[in-house]
């Protein structure tokens, strides 16, 4: 198999200086910037941040983080992640963090003049968007291509630990950027550096501040071009350059106390914690609630398997997802609807109420980022499955999803790195997709006189492929069905989407199209795949690969096509059949043709080894597909008898 190694980059405090750059001195605002008409970084650019400063300060056991950012826009339709600001507010414990001084303007320049149109007041509101968290949010007014939008303001944090992710990469250039983070000597900061941009100034040393000694890091980065995601990436964040400080130590009045944890610290914070651990000790909501049937079953994983049915098919997951339980297990319960810690927790109940050997494991979801296991925190992972161990094998199971199957969890939870919280200790393990997944897409057709195709297509999906279909078609029918009008622009009836063959999905239509046949000459000439033939594929990068191929499953995709021609037409030319691989079978493809009277069969398979690749990998996946376009571009031609 071949396996995707991610570099992050760590790094603790040194003591030295290579630029004596000026930080902190934002700059006055240029008239001269609104009649920029492109980016001098990347001409196509839609926005660019023209100057951005994050500024972390920790003083009177307070964390100070004073934003400020001014961004040209080109292209306001291709902005729009700029134009709408989402402030993230954490509380807990009695503690809370809130935003002051927050200032928003639009810059416009009409008749050679700037007009500026301020973000007022009841523009800017809060929203409850998890247990702990409140999004302070805003919207900029009369933004239009020339614009430049520009905010500021301090956020207040009493949480000292771990400090949020910042990331120094965008879809856009940056003219100059720079971070800092100045904290009393008495504390101890690990920074945890990814990616590989580096800062064109950097201070990194010991100074007198605000009256006592101080640690400083500055980071200041100029001409930063955007950063290029890549096609088969799951997350682009995995990759894009971040720095996140995270509180190692602290020594006052000459007593060292160490803040560095293991995941064994993490393990038991979260039997305390009301909302994981408190929740797990509630024991009797899970008694007489499963059949006798499962549990007389001896099979540990028969009996799993049995229990996850039972909760997939008695509780919905509501799409919120979470390490910790929002209104608690009793809610799921009366409700049948719960978040994602709240279903996959009870699950965990239900089995150990049966007997089983089975442990929370905690992750980060994909769109979350790679749980960094160097740094073990409760705050990191956002993610919960249940973990059966037996005879040594440990099984996964996640109830979030109707279509998952014990080991088969849903995609968002494949992401390289989790924990399992055993009773005594916690295990540091590493979790990838090995089922393969299939797509089946089959055309039974027929070629009239006229030259017109009439038939039924199936497209039917597997293993995590029918996760993601099923889940897509359930939250909006009427967009599942558009993607199929879409993507085959001829005239179909009879659509129907369904669950065939337990946890398979499938889609089908019957259709009538003309447009595939060309007649040349008395002949007719038409390439066998028909509507499934593309003549582009999306192993199309020409510069160099940077990251990892990835993909959410192993996977095979086959095509069937069975065409029935004319009495009075026969065969003239027909394509050869074909079969490659790489020499390791990481990659193997068939073309094979048959006849037999009047029909042929044209039946293509591309079967996919691992879920990730190393990016050395690029070219031969290039060449194949390539390869693989090549000879599906084959055409039949047929005559007249």
């Amino acid at each position: 198999m071949k396996t995707k190694i991610l570099t992050v980059f760590l790094f603790s405090i040194s003591m030295f200086v290579f630029s004596q750059h000026k930080f902190l001195k934002y700059p006055e605002f240029n008239k001269n910037d609104l009649s920029k008409t492109k980016s001098t970084i990347k001409e196509d650019a839609h926005a660019e941040i023209l100057y951005s400063s994050i500024s972390n300060l920790i003083i009177n056991g307070q964390l100070e983080t004073k934003v400020f950012k001014r961004i040209k826009i080109y292209n306001k339709e291709k902005s729009s992640q700029y134009l709408d600001v989402e402030i993230p507010l954490y509380e807990g414990n009695g503690e809370r963090e809130y935003v002051s001084g927050l200032k928003a303007v639009t810059y416009n320049l009409e008749n050679d003049k700037v007009i500026s149109s301020k973000v007022e007041k009841d523009a800017k509101f809060k929203s409850k968007e998890q247990k702990n968290q409140v999004i302070q949010k805003f919207t900029f007014p009369n933004v239009k291509d020339g614009s430049i939008i520009e905010y500021q303001y301090q956020l207040n944090s009493p949480f000292l630990q771990l400090l949020d992710k910042t990331y120094l990469e965008f879809d856009i250039p940056v003219i100059y950027e720079e971070y800092i983070f100045d904290f009393p000597k008495f504390f101890g900061y690990n920074y945890n550096f990814q990616g590989g941009l580096m800062p064109k100034y950097k201070e990194d040393q010991a100074q007198m501040m605000y009256g006592q000694d101080y640690y400083s890091l500055r980071l200041g980065f100029e001409n930063v071009p955007p950063f290029k995601a890549e096609n088969f990436m799951k997350n682009e964040r995995n990759y894009i350059a971040s720095v996140r400080p995270e509180l190692n130590s602290t020594n006052f009045n000459n007593i060292f106390k160490s803040y560095a944890t293991t995941w064994d610290d993490v393990r038991d914070k979260l039997k305390e914690y009301d909302d994981f651990g408190g929740q797990l000790s509630k024991k009797s909501l899970a008694r007489n609630v499963l059949s006798q049937d499962i549990l007389s079953m001896t099979l540990p994983k028969e009996k799993a398997g049995k229990i996850l049915k039972f909760v997939q098919s008695t509780y919905t997951w509501d799409g919120n997802v979470g390490l910790f339980t929002g209104d608690g297990i009793k809610s799921l319960i009366d409700s049948k609807i719960g978040n994602s810690a709240e279903i996959n927790l009870y699950l965990i109940m239900l089995m150990r109420e049966a007997g089983l050997n089975v442990s929370p494991m905690i992750m980060n979801t994909v769109n979350r980022g790679i749980l960094n296991i160097a740094f073990p925190t409760i705050g990191a992972p956002n993610y919960v499955v249940a973990c059966l161990e037996d005879n040594g094998n440990y099984y996964l199971y996640d109830a979030t999803s109707k279509f998952s199957l014990p080991n088969l969890l849903p995609p968002r939870a494949y992401n390289y790195n989790a924990i399992l919280l055993k009773d005594k200790k916690a295990e540091i393990l590493q979790i990838n997709n090995f089922i393969e997944s299939k797509t089946y897409l089959n055309v039974d057709a027929k070629l009239n006189e006229d030259t017109t195709f009439e038939g039924n297509f199936k497209d039917r999906d597997t293993k995590t492929f029918a996760i993601l279909a099923y889940d897509e078609y359930v939250d909006n029918k009427q967009d599942y069905e558009k993607k199929y009008k879409e993507r085959y622009t001829f005239n179909f009836n009879n659509y129907k989407s369904e669950v065939v063959n337990d946890n398979e999905f499938q889609t089908s239509f019957d259709f009538n199209t003309d447009g595939f046949v060309d007649g040349v000459g008395g002949k007719l000439i038409f390439n066998p795949l028909l509507f499934l033939y593309r003549q582009n594929h999306e192993f199309n990068q020409t510069e160099e690969r940077k990251y990892p191929i990835e993909f959410l499953s192993p996977y095979e995709t086959v095509k069937k096509v069975t065409i029935t021609i004319p009495d009075n037409y026969k065969f003239e030319n027909l394509p050869k059949s074909k079969k490659f691989k790489t020499e390791d079978e990481g990659i193997v493809y068939s073309y094979l043709v048959s006849t037999e009277g009047n029909k042929i069969t044209v039946e293509t398979s591309v079967k996919i080894d691992s879920d990730n690749f190393p990016k050395e990998y690029y070219p031969a996946f290039k060449q194949i597909f390539d390869a693989i376009t090549q000879l599906e571009g084959q055409l039949i031609t047929l005559v007249k008898k």
